[in-house]
């Protein structure tokens, strides 16, 4: 599976960004899709994570209220809301597919190339 995150950008605090990651093939029905970031001089972090088959959804407390992840299994794509955007949510997103719902990017086995998310104050 190759997975293509896009949609990052430049934009003002209290913003808001989609982004989407979409996947060359249709991930077995059991996988779980994930969203972590990496900031400038920061650990890679997790954001949010969506099951594929029964929609359940994920969220890192940083970010619950104000990101919504999606999916649109016919498109293989899964959609990461972002609202109300911070200067700290600054980072390069990646998407990444695994087989839980883990907050450990060790969990995940396919890993998208990542779009960049700049929040300007």
């Amino acid at each position: 599976v190759q997975l293509q995150a896009s949609g990052g950008g430049l934009v003002q605090a209290g913003g808001s960004l989609r982004l989407s990651c979409a996947a060359s093939k249709r991930p077995y029905s059991s996988h779980v899709i994930g969203w972590f970031r990496q900031g400038p001089g920061k650990e890679r972090e997790y954001v949010a994570a969506i099951r594929k088959s029964n929609g359940y959804t994920y969220y890192a407390d940083a970010v619950k209220g104000r990101f919504i992840i999606s999916r649109d299994n016919a498109k293989n794509t899964v959609y990461l809301q972002m609202n109300s955007l911070k200067p700290e949510d600054t980072a390069v997103y990646y998407c990444a597919v695994g087989s839980s719902p883990s907050s450990s990017g060790n969990d995940y086995y396919y890993w998208g190339q990542g779009t960049q998310v700049t929040v300007s104050s």
